[in-house]
């Protein structure tokens, strides 16, 4: 098992919280060490969540800017504004493309970053980069709260990590309440479609 810190950067409402503990999960029931920690702890819904796991035995328990080897962006501009945490020009970023807007730019006061520059800057920063449409295609499914595992899954399709998609399914089944098991299952399937791009 080779040593990895993953960065989760969300907003308060996504599911990041619940992503990073089964995740971490996941990685126990591998028998893979775990650390896994709160940066900004639990948000209130549109604020700024920061999460973090460490796999294989690391001391520290947290990740401090320079040291992430992936950071999962589940908001664009949450995934920028965490770049400072990547390795620089060696580390991975998985971010969904499906921007959550604050009040202030929903109300006209402020703008919100084009794309394209999300995208530049993460890939100017990181080794690789993905941006996948999660959200969009949740709401296809017709349950928007589903897009943090549909990224999940994408990420551990990329097989950064010794974690597979069976594994998540698993995990699905014993770690999740059973009245969102049938729909958490789907959007992991449906995750397997994104990274054909």
């Amino acid at each position: 098992m080779s040593l990895k810190r993953i960065f989760f950067a969300g907003v308060g409402g996504q599911g990041t919280l619940t992503v990073t503990n089964l995740f971490a999960r996941l990685a126990l029931d591998k028998g893979i060490p775990v650390t896994a920690g709160e940066i900004h702890g639990m948000a209130q819904r549109g604020g700024v969540v920061h999460t973090f796991v460490l796999l294989g035995g690391y001391l520290s328990p947290k990740i401090e800017q320079g040291e992430a080897d992936v950071l999962l962006g589940f908001e664009p501009l949450e995934t920028v504004r965490a770049l400072p945490f990547l390795k620089y020009k060696q580390g991975v970023v998985v971010s969904s493309k499906n921007p959550i807007y604050p009040v202030n730019v929903s109300l006209g006061q402020e703008s919100y970053l084009a794309m394209s520059d999300i995208k530049d800057k993460c890939q100017r920063c990181a080794n690789k980069s993905y941006f996948f449409p999660v959200l969009e295609k949740a709401l296809q499914l017709g349950i928007p709260q589903v897009a943090n595992i549909m990224l999940l899954a994408a990420f551990l399709a990329l097989d950064v990590v010794e974690i597979s998609l069976k594994d998540l399914k698993e995990g699905v089944k014993k770690y999740l309440s059973p009245k969102i098991v049938d729909i958490n299952l789907k959007a992991i399937d449906q995750a397997k479609a994104l990274i054909n791009f």
